[in-house]
């Protein structure tokens, strides 16, 4: 079979590339011209440059392909310009559902996020049936990847598009070149540059399982359904002792409230703006999500895809070495 990825040169698009290749497919991966493609070395692909708010270059990347795995996301938690985020993550989301739509592509996956579900107040672990209301989609992430969410179901429902929907929640592992978010965190706890933390959670699963994943769901899973693919759910203090354990170092000690890092962010995205550096370390929405503990169940998954995540602990130790191995770490 042949298959399109979007998002190949990504953290995650470029996993789900490897994930296929194990499985013995035939892939093409869609990659913008100036886009970094060193989680493309050495693979068996065949490339067609284009863009996702490029409708012909979409086109041509599609003919006679037998899937899609749309993965390609704008994923930052703040943006000089937020309106690009949502140019991706939206119009491009739209341009290439229905691209494969008329393309009569037979069977799609489309990379959506837990950002889309909402959070219990008593930070019990969330499923696929709590959507995200208004006042939790902090950011142009959130809120991008919710209407694309909705965009790809209501073209299930009113169009017949043979769309599955995964849910990663907050992958780590090797290849995060950028690095996201996550990684970034990982990065300063290895070297030893996070010297407290804030009182929250995430739902850590190893890279690798959520590329499996997707193809789970292309095999199994339900047009029109979502499917969390996450892992474990760990407090904050927990995930950066596991890191400081893992590199030898002490863990963080002080425990710190949002609200006393919060003018930190506001301090770090002015100084950013104004510096025209990259995306700062610390955020004004990124504080503002830390504020509940983000945890999910992925249960559905495993019952009706066959999911199997590793431990976590496996995927925080391959995302450190490879961030050693790759230069990274101070």
């Amino acid at each position: 079979m042949t298959f399109l990825v979007t998002g190949a040169t990504g953290f995650i698009g470029s996993a789900v590339v490897r994930s296929l290749q194990r499985s013995g497919a035939s892939i093409r991966v869609l990659a913008r011209k100036s886009s970094n493609r060193r989680n493309l070395d050495g693979l068996d692909i065949e490339l067609f440059e284009g863009d996702l708010m490029d409708r012909t270059s979409l086109d041509a990347a599609l003919v006679g392909c037998e899937g899609l795995f749309h993965v390609a996301a704008d994923y930052r938690l703040w943006a000089r310009h937020p309106e690009t985020v949502a140019d991706t993550n939206v119009i491009g989301t739209r341009n290439i559902m229905m691209a494969a739509g008329e393309a009569g592509v037979p069977r799609i996956v489309y990379t959506s996020t837990v950002a889309t579900l909402g959070l219990h107040a008593d930070d019990q672990p969330t499923d696929e049936n709590t959507s995200a209301q208004a006042e939790e989609l902090i950011g142009a992430y959130k809120r991008s990847k919710f209407q694309a969410e909705e965009d790809v179901r209501k073209l299930v429902a009113e169009d017949g598009l043979a769309a599955v929907i995964v849910n990663p929640s907050t992958p780590v592992g090797p290849r995060d070149i950028k690095p996201t978010p996550t990684g970034r965190m990982i990065v300063k706890a290895a070297s030893g540059k996070m010297p407290a933390y804030v009182d929250t959670g995430l739902n850590l699963v190893h890279v690798d399982d959520v590329a499996d994943g997707h193809l789970a769901a292309f095999d199994k899973g339900r047009v029109g359904e979502r499917y969390i693919l996450g892992g474990e759910n760990w407090s904050l203090q927990r995930i950066l002792c596991e890191i400081a354990n893992i590199v030898g170092r002490t863990p963080p000690r002080f425990r710190i409230s949002p609200g006393l890092v919060l003018p930190l962010a506001y301090l770090a995205q002015g100084w950013t703006r104004i510096s025209g550096g990259e995306e700062p370390f610390v955020t004004v929405d990124g504080v503002r999500m830390a504020r509940k503990r983000m945890f999910f169940d992925c249960g559905k998954a495993r019952r009706d895809l066959g999911y199997r995540p590793r431990p976590v602990i496996d995927a925080l130790v391959d995302a450190v070495n490879w961030f050693r191995a790759e230069g990274y770490l101070s």
